[in-house]
């Protein structure tokens, strides 16, 4: 049985820095998977493989606007349901019978528009988010 190796760590090593050199370090720190900034020196030192995180800003940009056209949505949406729940109290007037049976049909339609765009923007933001 092989003899298990010591892994604390027991050396210190005390580097100072300038205020820039902090600042490109703790830049590229953030940009890595590291979860303290000492393991990302220390693989750095070591010459050792460091991930680093990478997201297409242009990406981003983009699902943000598409989770704003999202929300544009819901709001259309739900203004559409009010004005058709206030029409539906007249329905004395025979006009408004008609117009209440045909905006129905075009409710229908609308939310299954709406449904779907919400289901490609949500494929689009869970595809994104995986890589």
């Amino acid at each position: 049985m092989m003899e298990e190796q010591n892994k604390n760590r027991t050396r210190w090593l005390h580097l100072r820095l300038t205020t820039e050199e902090f600042e490109v370090l703790h830049k590229r720190f953030k940009k890595s998977t590291c979860p303290k900034i000492s393991d990302f020196a220390r693989k750095n030192l070591l010459q050792k493989p460091v991930v680093m995180k990478y997201r297409n800003e242009s990406l981003d940009e983009l699902v943000m606007e598409l989770i704003q056209l999202r929300c544009e949505l819901n709001a259309i949406g739900n203004n559409f349901n009010q004005a058709v729940k206030k029409l539906h109290t007249l329905t004395q007037i025979q006009e408004f019978k008609h117009w209440i049976i045909t905006n129905e049909l075009e409710k229908k339609v609308l939310f299954n528009s709406m449904d779907l765009i919400k289901k490609h923007i949500q494929n689009l933001c869970e595809k994104w988010l995986q890589s």
